[in-house]
Order: structure tokens, then C-alpha cells, then sequence
């Protein structure tokens, strides 16, 4: 019968814990983004539709149930943090893909990078620019 060591302590062992990073992901498509806003939209017009229904009831029975309006406006204001959420990521989706505006000649045709005339009209890309 054999008995196996311990293996030896590592000096990274030691070492202490790696401290948490933010994890830096991609942005999703801006056509998810506006799809998921889309459908938040409407449920947060549900939900205030539902809430405004909710205390006209409440009213007209004159039984008011104050948790039950808390629970509901932390609901929506959920709702509202993910879509302010929203449309700081749409904006950075959107942001990223723009670039500088082409260059373009008088005739509206876009003047490619090195060409000293218009592809569309022909004239002199150093007259279109000025």
C-alpha cells in the first residue's frame, strides 16, 4: 500500500484572490435593443392603464389598499430604470456604427479616397471638396 503526498504549496497559492473586473461584453444588435424597448413600452402602458384602473376601483368602493399601489409603482419604476437602460445602450449601439459623413461632389455622388475625379459627373475631386 502506497500513501501519496501532499502536494507542496504553490507559491501563486499564497497569492491572494484575483480582485473582481467589470466584464466588458459586446452590445448587443440595435435591432434587438429597439425590439426589447418596443415591448417594454407596451407593458409599461399596460401596467399604467392597469394601476389607473386599479385606484378608480379602489376609489369607488372606498377600500384603499396602499401595499398593493406600492407594489404596482415599483413595478413600473423597474420598468422605467430598464428602459432608461435601453436607450443608454441604443445610443452607444448607434454611436458605434457612425462614422464621419463621406465626402461628397456636388452632384451627390460620394468621392472614393484617392480619386482625383467624380466617378458620376467628372469633375475635379480638388473643385467638388472646396
Amino acid at each position: 500500500m502506497r500513501f501519496r503526498r501532499a502536494p507542496a504549496p504553490d507559491a501563486g497559492a499564497l497569492a491572494p484572490p484575483p480582485t473582481p473586473r467589470a466584464v466588458r461584453r459586446a452590445l448587443p444588435p440595435a435591432g434587438q435593443l429597439r425590439r426589447e424597448r418596443r415591448s417594454l413600452l407596451a407593458v409599461r402602458e399596460q401596467k399604467l392603464r392597469d394601476l389607473g384602473g386599479l385606484m378608480l376601483e379602489m376609489y369607488r368602493r372606498d377600500q384603499f389598499r396602499q401595499d398593493l399601489l406600492v407594489d404596482r409603482c415599483v413595478e413600473l419604476g423597474q420598468l422605467e430604470e430598464r428602459l432608461a437602460e435601453l436607450d443608454a445602450l441604443l445610443a452607444a449601439a448607434v454611436s458605434r456604427g457612425k462614422t464621419r459623413p463621406s465626402a461628397r461632389c456636388e452632384c451627390g455622388a460620394p468621392i472614393f479616397w484617392g480619386s482625383k475625379f467624380c466617378g458620376q459627373c467628372g469633375r475635379p475631386v480638388a473643385e467638388a471638396s472646396a
